[in-house]
């Protein structure tokens, strides 16, 4: 029998029994998009699921603009952003996921109230399609994983990940156990987190974890303050980063997040507790109304031109427009 030279090739890829090979990720939005990098940069097959074909087309797009990116910087090269393009599929067909060993769900509702009943519709169709050692995650911060894995005939074999963005700098994940969640789930999970050299921080289960619970009041107590005329968005932010460590100030990071998704976070929040540091700000209110959402479409508490943040001069009664 000959031999072939490519038979030897270090390029091809030995995958060892029980190695994670692909996952797949539902509800590509930015933070979706930010995991199916890391996995893909991590060397995993990666197949997302969107709600359209444009849509699936749109997200590669963002995908490729955000790796150019990282190459204009020197933080990639040409080469490493074809290899990561190459493991990563996009579809609309839920059967894509059926040889994926963990999926994770990542979906941002734009609707009003919580999207528990969403996320758990979700689950049943990954279930339906995945086998049955697959685990299947969710990213959310606000909501019970326990209840939204409480629909699957297997509840034993998901838990929650939250990861945090920047997903490829951030190098924690809060790790949320349900009551149902068995050793077998948390131990694959842990060998994901080692794949892509992130650490879990173990958390009990409740509502906002340790991150969203510490941020939401600090947000909702710097609007309370710009309401009160004691200080503007600018000086707000300085004085927190400089006092604090923070790297971003309240408003930058609401604008970061966007204030939809915060909103939506308080709103979980204060239906959870019932404390008033979680009922969400009138000023937050009027932003979202007024679709002044943050970063992604260019206007928050900042202006955002051509990547830059911009401080906006008008009076809060405006949200800040002159």
């Amino acid at each position: 029998m000959s031999e072939r030279l490519e038979d030897f090739s270090l390029g091809k890829t030995m995958h060892s029994k029980g190695s994670l090979q692909k996952v797949g990720v539902v509800g590509c939005g930015t933070m979706g998009q930010e995991i199916t990098v890391l996995m893909s940069q991590s060397g995993i097959e990666v197949v997302f699921i969107d709600i359209s074909e444009d849509r699936v087309a749109e997200v590669l797009r963002r995908i490729e603009a955000q790796l150019d990116d990282r190459i204009s910087k020197w933080g990639l090269t040409g080469g490493e952003k074809k290899l990561i393009l190459s493991r990563i599929k996009g579809s609309t067909d839920y059967s894509e996921l059926s040889d994926c060993e963990i999926v994770f769900e990542t979906v941002n509702s734009k609707k009003k109230g919580t999207s528990l009943e969403l996320r758990q519709e979700i689950f049943r169709k990954i279930e339906a399609v995945v086998q049955p050692d697959a685990i299947i995650v969710s990213n959310t911060a606000t909501l019970m994983i326990s209840e939204i894995s409480s629909v699957l005939r297997l509840p034993e074999r998901a838990m929650g990940l939250h990861f945090f963005s920047p997903v490829g700098k951030v190098k924690i994940i809060e790790a949320v156990r349900s009551v149902y969640t068995n050793d077998v789930t948390y131990a694959m999970v842990s060998k994901l987190a080692l794949l892509i050299g992130k650490k879990l921080v173990n958390v009990n289960e409740s509502s906002g974890n340790i991150s969203t619970r510490m941020l939401v009041p600090l947000i909702n107590e710097a609007c309370e303050i710009l309401m009160e005329g004691v200080a503007t968005v600018s000086d707000i932010d300085e004085t927190m980063k400089e006092t604090s460590g923070l790297q971003l100030g309240p408003f930058e990071m609401a604008d970061k997040i966007g204030l939809d998704k915060v909103l939506k976070w308080m709103e979980n929040l204060y239906v959870e507790f019932g404390e008033t540091k979680y009922k969400p700000s009138p000023v937050l209110k009027r932003m979202v109304r007024a679709n002044l959402l943050g970063r992604r479409v260019g206007e928050g508490f900042y202006l955002y031109r051509n990547g830059r943040k911009i401080t906006k001069t008008g009076s809060i009664t405006n949200l800040g427009r002159e």
